[in-house]
């Protein structure tokens, strides 16, 4: 082929993120005691209102008026609600959730919460443990909120005695908004104020101070029984205002002549009884910081101080309300980080060698992969612009076949290669074993319904488990499907239990094969059943490579692991006696799929060898499979990149197979839309579809591909005109990305890039990145970028709503060439009962060799006036597409005589891989 392509993404609008949080739980359990102070001393809620009377008798001569307490919250708490206003206006779904752990009962502090977080627009939860929690339950419970994606925001209302370096180190700094960490007190420290959480105690002393029009530059101030960050918070502060700061606990011999020269003095933890208040000065101004205020044990009665009364209350609800401030800016200083800023990325410096130390890494490829690392080296490591290369996951069928590993080559390559062709994280592995029980269940489930009684079938598949007999969570779900609105077994009527308990699988139409990861031509077809214990039932069946499977496809297109565990249990696998769909669903086998592919959702990070990032997920194969990166690594590494970064993912194999299924499938599964096609080509592959002579796997290259012929050049270049003329059909710019030989001479190169420009691409450069890495291809990712800013008219090529062989027509004639299409009647046979089944509305996945825009691989060039035979067609209704067979396609390839893994070793002394490529 002479132009494989990976495509260049853009973000053109925010990510959103995922609806409402729903609220977490109330776990209030019984206890004794009462409820403690919070931080370290730090009681953040106060009651909302000391009695007048009280709060009057606290003034004394020449005292000033506090501020209007309420006022000032109210101003707090509207600000809150007006940002948090913004930042839903941008992103609708977005309403924030604070989590606070409290050990003990104290319905007082959660109803404050409450009234408050509902007025700013949040949601808030209390976790309530016993007062006499301990440090590991407690820690327990954070590590949980901590992972909870739900809850932004994370506050303890625990004893001072409960608090520990363990305990408050244990909470995300990012979800601190108590300002308790390390790391959000060292920011503090360090001057940067405005990036992390200011402890909301501290900052209402400050407000509280100012408020009330006292200038604290100059200021004696003592802080009295303050710990922890509490006190180095309240240091900082003051410090940065110009007062004069001194720290002294309750039992200091120096107290009095302390307090006689405080201007002003912070209380941070409860007064001892045997300190008296006459030690503090008439006129001096004094905040309580101490929940335990409430409990009357300080007094507030003592003529002359200012503050032990009214100003107290207003330090505990101010301190609240300032807490869902830092919430909400929280969450706006994250929505900001999430705008585009260039990454710190510390990029690996290369030393190329010439000649480079390795072979070329696609003997007959034209090097899809290494261009797409090349092109992120390039805008990564030497035009510090942010992008990610999303790439697929290699088969093991190829890496011990004949092509290789999938790794790109030279100085582009994804490292470690060993890790990446072999195995990696085990999602290939995790899709065999998904794929195989689901195998096992169909054939299995026939079985037993062919050799049993409908109540005996019934009472086995609903049996009696300690003497209670229900059923699973699936088996409600089939009823529902069925019509049948009964919980309890032994309700069911004969009728409904025969409905319920056969599903009637036609063996003639099971579509459902098993698979494995390697090349295996004698598994192409195959009889199962042949055991006496299978009581005479067998059947034809066969073998597809992992990677063509359903479960892959369903991988590669879902964004959650809700839609996949939907996805995967609407696959239809057969149909019954009577032409309906079975599907996995009713075979029961969801969850146990789900488990199966929990971890292999997850994309894998790996990076190339200058250390820009590169996600690995879902798996190849375009030609018998939609073969393209996944969904969910490309919207992660839209969100990551930022608005102005660049998200370079592979689609598989030429215009006319991997970039038709990426616009036709994914782009609809995804709504994500490209911004540029790079379609790769080699001036070889170019001199093959111009008449040059058949190439072999492992038998050197003849000579017209090792010395300059411009006429081959020439007339290989129809092959990439109809390349570049599919990408226009799409409405997307082409930038062609000439993937240079050491072979190809300066003239090659020039008519190539020449005749592509004239063939309506956006631009056409060489590029030298498997010598000397992402240097060789700045020029190409200078092209992309001026390519990516013109406007897209992106569209796709039908409309789904049309019949499966109008849509198959089209795929035909519009991009393969095709005069017209053929059914054979077993493929006619599928169409008609899949249409039937209600499957007609869904995109089409060709099966096609990727040798040829023909269905015969030698007709190079641009073939014209074929007709395309549809040998079958089959339904993937979980992942979303109909899949015509073009041809003799075969869905399990074979090895090749001397396969790659003749050269494949281990040396046992280092544990080395050796002959990857």
């Amino acid at each position: 082929m002479s132009a494989r392509l990976p495509l260049v993404l853009r973000r053109l609008g925010r990510l959103q993120p995922p609806g409402p949080p729903r609220r977490l739980r109330e776990l209030c359990r019984a206890s004794s005691g009462g409820g403690g102070g919070c931080g370290g001393g730090e009681g953040l809620l106060g009651q909302r209102r000391l009695r007048d009377t009280q709060a009057g008798s606290s003034r004394g001569p020449g005292s000033r008026a506090p501020p209007a307490r309420d006022s000032i919250v109210r101003e707090v708490i509207q600000n809150s609600k007006e940002v948090l206003s913004l930042l839903q206006g941008k992103n609708p779904a977005f309403k924030p959730v604070l989590a606070i752990i409290q050990a003990g009962d104290d319905n007082l502090m959660q109803e404050i919460n409450q009234n408050l977080a509902e007025e700013a627009g949040l949601n808030i939860t209390h976790i309530c443990l016993p007062a006499d929690s301990g440090e590991d339950e407690i820690i327990d419970e954070i590590l949980k909120i901590n992972e909870d994606t739900r809850v932004h925001g994370l506050a303890l209302q625990i004893s001072e005695t409960s608090f520990s370096d363990k305990i408050l180190n244990a909470l995300k700094p990012e979800k601190d908004v108590d300002g308790v960490t390390d790391v959000n007190l060292g920011k503090l420290v360090r001057g940067d104020a405005h990036e992390c959480f200011v402890s909301p105690v501290a900052r209402a002393v400050i407000e509280l101070l100012e408020k009330s029009g006292v200038n604290l530059d100059g200021k004696k101030i003592l802080v009295i029984g303050a710990h922890g960050s509490l006190e180095a918070t309240l240091q900082c502060l003051f410090q940065r205002k110009g007062s004069m700061t001194m720290s002294s606990q309750w039992k200091t011999p120096q107290l009095q002549s302390k307090l006689h020269e405080a201007d002003i003095v912070i209380l941070g933890s409860p007064k001892p009884e045997e300190i008296p208040l006459s030690w503090i000065q008439p006129g001096t101004t004094v905040l309580n910081c101490s929940h335990d205020f409430l409990s009357g044990k300080l007094g507030c009665s003592s003529p002359g101080v200012h503050g032990t009364g009214p100003i107290a209350e207003d330090v505990s609800l101010l301190a609240a309300a300032l807490r869902i401030q830092n919430m909400v800016s929280g969450r706006r200083r994250w929505f900001r980080e999430q705008q585009y800023r260039r990454w710190r990325l510390h990029c690996l410096k290369l030393q190329p060698l010439s000649p480079v130390p390795r072979i070329t890494p696609t003997p007959l490829g034209e090097g899809k992969s290494t261009v797409t690392i090349g092109l992120v080296q390039a805008l990564t490591a030497h035009l510090n612009i942010n992008s990610f290369a999303c790439l697929r996951q290699p088969s093991q069928g190829p890496t011990f076949g004949v092509k290789g590993g999938a790794a790109g080559g030279g100085y582009a390559q994804v490292i470690p290669m060993e890790e990446f062709n072999l195995h990696l994280t085990g999602d290939i592995h995790a899709i065999t074993a998904a794929n195989n029980l689901l195998a096992a269940a169909i054939d299995t489930r026939i079985l037993h319904e062919n050799t049993q009684t409908d109540k005996a079938l019934y009472n086995r598949l609903v049996a009696s488990v300690n003497g209670v007999r229900e059923f699973s969570k699936i088996q409600l779900a089939r009823l529902k499907k069925l019509g049948i609105n009964k919980t309890d077994p032994s309700t069911l009527t004969e009728e409904e239990m025969r409905k319920f308990a056969r599903l009637d699988i036609d063996p003639s139409t099971i579509t459902w094969q098993r698979v494995m990861d390697t090349n295996d031509r004698f598994l192409r077809k195959i009889t199962i059943g042949q055991g006496s214990t299978e009581k005479g039932y067998s059947r034809q069946a066969q073998f597809d490579i992992a990677v063509a499977s359903e479960v892959m496809a369903v991988l590669a297109l879902t964004d959650s692991l809700a839609d996949m565990k939907e996805r995967l249990d609407r696959m239809v696998v057969a149909s019954d006696s009577n032409g309906q769909p079975v599907t996995t669903g009713d075979l029961g086998v969801t969850g146990a799929l789900t488990v199966l592919m929990k971890d292999a959702i997850k994309p894998n990070l790996m990076q190339t060898l200058e250390g820009t990032p590169v996600f690995v997920h879902a798996g190849p194969f375009a030609n018998i499979a939609h073969g393209n990166s996944s969904v969910l690594a490309d919207k992660i590494a839209l969100k990551l990149v930022g608005e102005e970064g660049y998200v370079v993912t592979e689609a598989g194999f030429g215009a006319d197979i991997g970039m038709e299924k990426f616009f036709n499938i994914k782009c609809r599964a995804s709504g994500l839309v490209p911004s540029v096609v790079v379609l790769v080509a080699t001036v070889r592959a170019l001199k093959m579809h111009g008449g040059g002579p058949s190439v072999t796997a492992g038998v050197p290259l003849k000579k017209e591909y090792t010395e300059e012929n411009l006429q081959l050049v020439a007339d290989g270049c129809c092959n990439l005109e109809k390349q570049i003329q599919i990408a226009h059909l799409f409405g997307v710019p082409v930038v062609v990305a000439l993937n240079v030989f050491k072979t190809d001479t300066r003239a090659e190169i020039d008519l190539v890039c020449e005749l592509a420009k004239r063939a309506g691409a956006f631009n056409a450069v060489p590029c030298y990145h498997w010598s000397i890495g992402g240097k060789g291809s700045v020029d190409l990712a200078q092209a992309v970028r001026e390519a990516a800013s013109k406007k897209s008219h992106f569209q796709f090529l039908y409309d789904v709503q049309l019949p499966i062989v109008e849509k198959i027509r089209t795929i035909a004639q519009a991009v393969y060439g095709a005069e017209d299409i053929e059914l054979s009647p077993e493929a006619q046979s599928k169409i008609d009962r899949y249409t039937e089944q209600g499957f007609g509305n869904l995109p089409i996945c060709m099966a096609k060799t990727h040798l040829s825009l023909s269905h015969q691989p030698d007709k190079k060039g641009v073939p014209k006036d074929f007709i395309l035979p549809i040998s079958d067609v089959r339904a993937s209704i979980g992942a979303g597409f109909i899949y015509p067979l073009v041809g003799t396609m075969s869905t399990m390839p074979g090895l090749p005589t001397r396969p790659c893994f003749y050269d494949i070793d281990l040396d046992t002394e280092t544990e080395q891989v050796k002959g990857l490529f």
